[in-house]
């Protein structure tokens, strides 16, 4: 089909949304939207419109990245501008549309911002705290059209960037991309421009591409929206980055657990087929490339892209060693280029025009925005996107409004088990490749964890050694054996049995682990306990000297009943399992030390005007 016919197809469709001649209504449906209940708002919103005849066009949209605030619905109505509310129920929006669709009033109370331009898609900045510091490229899309409406994303320059580059050199595509300094957005930071440029030259009559959508990472879901929300954006960047290297077939690997995302990319790959945007003669050009879609059993290694190729090949995931890199020998043997999913979205944003403003942001070395995941002991937990370089502090306490409950802030994990932990003391890192190595974490593909003064960074760094123990494909001794070993003295540690040697042994052992190991899980596999060790070496010592002060460890705190609280109510003693709580009624509890599993059922129960039961650190006396 002629890109022309197309674009005018589909900017008459965008107008239709965004300047409507009937109201509009959209409901964010990405994961963090249907968890928080905007099917049920969905079904609520059509049921009303229908039985009050009202004329009006009901949209399915993506994630904005205020996911603490979901459900979300925007209405546009004829002249007015876009309006986005929070923290829907079906009554709620049942009564939205009563009130402002009927009645003409638009209910500010429910309200989360008005948007300054509802056909550019920008709310308007200063409506909210989360949303104003952000600067959205990757994110352009997300929470604002349909992802599963083609024209939606065609009609704000969708397919502009591949429509130009199909008339391009793709040595030109390659020296564009070079010259917006984007770098891989998986983790490592690898220069783009160079990764294709090696592939395109490497010698193979086959060449593939492939974009690497397994997120594994606990804690990060910025891949998983990005999909849910804009699919487009990543297909566009795959088929732009196929004609650059020269390759007619591409692969997107992407984990089962993601149902929603497979679900939208599947319709996205549907309806380009259909309009000719994708396998034969793409837009009347003499480019042909087709995409196939690839669902991952779960292995957090085949986030490694040597583990993902040999999974995409039909084995089971392990890593090979390298050289050769991918470039040179891959999938099947042939130069193969993999791109991470938010790396294709800056692509397709750069070749539509956008390389000076992707420029504009970030550092020197580091150019662009990142997509970030904000979760844990925040405030404001969501999906944003923000320039290379933005501190830690301004992501933290500005965009995420500080710590829950307004507890003192600990630590930030950045880049997910492969990451480090960081402590409060250096809030004022930027967020960049380079400074979040020297700081001795990564940036990964952007998950972000934030604790408080509650938590307990001796068990922090024993839950993430855990999770790479048990996803080590076992290939290898070094990660085999030595994330075992460090997650052993770790369980010693927090159990009560550390030993002050111990410190010293996992320093050494977690450096020779990351020297030794054949792929990046686990090389990177001892960040979490070296950080820990490295900011935090105090609490070590105290866990080893029978305390944690996080009172977190169950080996390390016990409980105990305060005479002078207690009324001999017996709820306590009756929820015991093991029997470890003795008193008659009317008179004070105690606890038999000896007995007490420390399940914490008694601290529980406990009626909390009186607070009788404690927890106590330090080992019981038994």
């Amino acid at each position: 089909m002629n890109f022309d016919i197309l674009r005018a197809e589909g900017e008459a469709e965008w107008v239709s949304v965004a300047c409507p001649p009937i109201p509009q209504i959209l409901v964010g449906m990405s994961t963090c939207g249907q968890a928080a209940g905007a099917q049920r708002v969905f079904d609520a919103i059509k049921n009303k419109i229908g039985e009050l005849k009202i004329d009006a066009a009901l949209h399915r949209t993506g994630c904005l990245g205020e996911c603490y605030r979901e459900p979300l619905v925007d209405i546009i109505k004829p002249g007015r501008p876009r309006i986005t509310y929070h923290s829907m129920t079906p009554q709620k929006a049942v009564d939205l549309v009563e009130d402002y669709l009927v009645k003409d009033r638009p209910r500010p109370d429910l309200a989360l911002g008005i948007w300054s331009d509802s056909r550019e898609g920008m709310l308007a900045m200063g409506e909210t705290a989360m949303l104003q510091p952000q600067k959205r490229l990757a994110l352009r899309n997300a929470g604002v059209i349909d992802p599963e409406n083609l024209m939606h994303y065609i009609g704000r320059g969708g397919y502009s960037g591949l429509n130009k580059v199909l008339s391009s050199r793709p040595e030109d595509v390659i020296a564009e991309i070079q010259k917006s300094g984007l770098r891989g957005r998986g983790g490592a930071g690898f220069p783009t421009y160079l990764k294709w440029k090696l592939c395109r030259e490497a010698r193979g009559e086959t060449k593939y591409v492939i974009c690497n959508a397994d997120e594994g990472d606990p804690g990060a879901f910025m891949n998983r929206a990005l999909l849910e929300s804009d699919p487009h954006s990543v297909l566009e960047g795959l088929l732009i980055a196929a004609y650059a290297i020269g390759a007619e077939r591409g692969f997107i690997y992407v984990r089962e657990e993601y149902p929603l995302a497979i679900k939208r990319l599947t319709i996205a790959l549907e309806q380009i087929t259909a309009k000719g945007l994708l396998r034969t003669g793409i837009l009347e050009s003499g480019f042909s490339f087709d995409i196939e879609l690839v669902q991952g059993a779960g292995a957090f290694v085949c986030g490694e892209e040597t583990a993902l190729m040999t999974s995409i090949e039909g084995f089971r995931g392990t890593p090979r060693p390298r050289p050769p890199f991918p470039v040179d020998s891959g999938l099947w043997g042939m130069p193969t280029s993999i791109n991470n999913v938010e790396t294709l979205a800056h692509v397709s944003f750069i070749m539509t025009g956008g390389t000076e403003e992707f420029k504009k942001y970030g550092t020197e070395k580091s150019k662009g925005t990142k997509t970030l995941s904000l979760a844990g002991n925040v405030k404001r937990t969501g999906l944003i996107e923000v320039p290379l370089g933005t501190s830690l502090r301004e992501i933290i306490y500005g965009i995420g409004g500080g710590i829950t409950k307004d507890k003192r802030m600990k630590a930030v994990q950045t880049g997910g088990p492969s990451g480090g932990c960081l402590p409060a003391s250096v809030l004022d890192l930027g967020v960049d490749y380079e400074t979040l190595a020297n700081a001795g974490s990564i940036m990964g593909s952007g998950g972000m964890v934030v604790m408080d003064e509650h938590n307990c960074m001796v068990d922090i760094a024993r839950f993430f050694l855990s999770f790479t123990e048990l996803e080590s494909c076992g290939k290898c001794t070094p990660c085999r054996i030595g994330t075992r070993q460090l997650r052993t003295i770790l369980d010693d540690i927090v159990n009560g049995k550390g030993k002050p040697e111990d410190l010293e042994t996992l320093e050494k052992l977690g450096m020779s682990v990351k020297a030794g190991a054949l792929c990046g899980l686990g090389q990177t596999a001892p960040n979490p306990l070296l950080t820990t060790l490295r900011y935090f070496h105090q609490e070590y010592e105290e866990h080893i000297a029978g305390r944690c002060p996080g009172l977190v460890c169950q080996g390390l705190y016990h409980f105990e009943i305060v005479t002078e609280k207690c009324l001999g109510c017996g709820i306590c003693r009756r929820a015991c399992t093991s029997q470890a709580i003795k008193g008659a009624a009317g008179e004070a509890h105690f606890i038999n030390q000896t007995r007490c599993t420390r399940c914490g059922l008694c601290f529980e129960v406990c009626p909390g005007k009186f607070g009788a039961v404690t927890k106590m650190p330090g080992k019981a006396v038994k």
